[in-house]
């Protein structure tokens, strides 16, 4: 299943347009939230959407930067939520 996740940092930033980009890849399930990436603890769709994924999923995002702050991050977020 093709899955999307879209983040904006603030309530006054607009999802809209990565939603759309994402339904344009075709995606099936769209996870998306107004929340700061400082704290993945309270990312509760982002949490949501890695207990969605499953093998053969494919994750689109519209820029890195809205799924991890740093390749340090995005190693981590990889690392632990992949190897349970």
């Amino acid at each position: 299943m093709n899955v999307g996740y879209a983040r904006v940092s603030t309530s006054s930033q607009n999802l809209e347009n990565q939603i759309d980009q994402l339904k344009s890849t075709g995606c099936e399930k769209i996870f998306s939230e107004k929340r700061s990436g400082k704290n993945e603890a309270n990312r509760e769709q982002f949490k949501t959407m890695m207990d969605f994924l499953r093998e053969g999923d494919v994750l689109y995002i519209t820029k890195l930067d809205r799924l991890a702050r740093s390749l340090i991050n995005l190693h981590n977020i990889l690392t632990t939520s992949f190897n349970h």
